[in-house]
């Protein structure tokens, strides 16, 4: 065969090919199978039990059986109360949303008294399988070209790594977060590029999934401020006053359920962290502990708990629940205090905020096991099938904060740069892109100091939860736009190109 021969027919599979299976289409399937395989194939995976998982289960009419696991391995089956369940909710959250779903749905097709683990990994599977297609879709749309599936198989590479999708099988709230973040970045990305798609719709898809984002977990509601920064490139799309008024309940909804969210944490709640802040951030990475806190008005005493939980595994030096910590610790070291003591110690705080950094990437939990018992896996044995892209991401990215405000001005930069020529073009959709990246820079900042002043080093990774997912939306969307030639200005008049 001559070689116009094979070019023929190679332009003949190409376009049977981009007519049948979009972008969107193509990432959509494969993320199906490789989260697929992991969540449902026997013996399924998932994230064993950290002992938090009890405010997720006990309160939507789930216990343990006999033979329940905790942190090496994950246990597939729970019991259904079939009796009336006086158990009040720990916290505030969205998140028993998905987990009595995913109940109803047990009870409907398997059973009324036993619970399999994989029906939570189907409620957050199917919206996941969405999320995939409407964030390829606003990374490749109008586009079919070559360069369009090699994006699809970035947001694959990244998104269906497995240190994501096994919280699916899991009573983390993570999976619902990064579920909603994913319809919120897409909705709003297509809002601005592809007018004909749907706008009100969208926008809408994208306030709701913020305000759930920030209400599934108690320390998303700072997040309320960088969403509310997001938001603000609506207004360059929705230009008339009675459309500003939606854009603004919608950002005010945002700020209400951020400041709800904060106001509805439990005292207990409030007090761990304090007391977890001052264990694991205020007495680390400093020679002389009872010294600095004496200076600062407290006890000496209290630099005998240095990286004790407020939940200690083994014998600790002082209760942490006692009344005396409470007068002697707690109601004197606030979040004013630890502010005051870290800018007197600065060089101490940065080096938390390099141990930040270095957790930053590490999106697969440690701490658990990803195996059933009945694997014949070691205890807390961990899944490595796709993780590819975790790896990697943990491995090489620079471990020091400087980087990550070194890395936050130059993106600012590069998309500030394509949001000024769009201005000057009198379009809009790298505008909206500019406040998206901006909002989402705040997040990858100001998570990690948050984190630390609240609560220490203390389960820093899952704290940190947000910070990789807004990275790596950052990420493609770059490496998307410089592929599609719209990274310094957005597309014209676009028409549609399959070929």
């Amino acid at each position: 065969m001559t070689v116009d021969g094979l070019k023929l027919k190679w332009q003949n599979f190409w376009g049977w090919w981009a007519r049948h299976c979009s972008p969107a289409l193509l990432a959509t399937l494969l993320a199906a199978v490789i989260a697929g395989v992991l969540l449902f194939v026997p013996p399924f995976h998932g994230l064993a039990d950290n002992g938090d998982f009890y405010r997720a289960q006990f309160v939507n009419g789930l216990y343990h059986l006999k033979g329940y696991s905790m942190l090496d391995f994950v246990t597939p089956k729970l019991g259904i109360m079939q009796y009336y369940n006086d158990t009040t909710a720990a916290v505030f959250s969205s998140q028993p949303l998905f987990v009595k779903l995913a109940i109803l749905l047990n009870q409907a097709v398997y059973s009324k008294t036993v619970f399999d683990l994989r029906f939570m990994g189907l409620v957050y599977y199917l919206p996941y399988l969405g999320s995939i297609y409407l964030l390829t879709t606003a990374m490749t749309a109008p586009y079919r070209k070559l360069r369009s599936y090699l994006i699809a198989l970035l947001i694959v590479f990244v998104f269906a790594d497995s240190s994501f999708t096994l919280y699916f099988n899991s009573f983390f709230a993570e999976p619902g977060m990064l579920i909603l973040m994913l319809y919120a970045f897409a909705a709003l990305m297509l809002v601005a590029r592809r007018p004909d798609w749907h706008p009100r719709v969208l926008t809408v898809v994208y306030f709701v999934s913020i305000m759930l984002l920030i209400a599934n977990k108690q320390q998303n509601a700072p997040l309320a401020l960088s969403y509310a920064v997001t938001s603000i490139g609506l207004f360059f799309i929705f230009k008339k006053r009675a459309q500003w008024l939606w854009i603004l309940g919608g950002i005010a909804g945002i700020l209400v359920t951020g400041v709800l969210t904060y106001t509805l944490i439990t005292q207990q709640f409030n007090d761990i962290n304090q007391y977890q802040a001052f264990t694991h951030g205020v007495l680390l990475h400093t020679d002389d502990p009872s010294k600095k806190i004496a200076q600062r008005g407290v006890d000496e005493q209290y630099a005998l708990m240095r990286n004790q939980d407020y939940y200690p595994k083994n014998f600790a030096a002082i209760n942490p629940s006692a009344k005396s910590v409470k007068r002697g610790l707690n109601d004197r070291t606030g979040f004013g205090w630890i502010m005051g003591y870290y800018l007197h110690h600065y060089p101490q705080f940065h080096t938390l905020l390099d141990v930040a950094a270095g957790d930053m990437m590490i999106t697969q939990v440690k701490a658990v096991g990803d195996y059933q018992q009945a694997s014949g896996k070691p205890a807390g044995a961990q899944v490595t099938y796709f993780t590819g892209f975790s790896n990697l991401a943990g491995a090489f990215f620079p471990q020091k904060f400087s980087f990550d405000i070194l890395l936050t001005i130059a993106l600012l930069v590069v998309f500030g740069i394509g949001a000024y020529n769009d201005l000057v073009h009198k379009r809009v959709a790298n505008v909206v892109r500019f406040f998206l990246v901006m909002g989402l820079l705040t997040v990858f900042i100001f998570v990690p100091i948050i984190s630390i002043i609240g609560d220490g080093d203390a389960d820093l990774a899952k704290h940190l939860f947000m910070v990789p997912v807004s990275l790596d939306l950052i990420l493609v969307m770059f490496v998307a736009d410089l592929l599609n030639h719209r990274l310094w200005h957005s597309d014209g008049n676009i028409e549609e190109d399959e070929a």
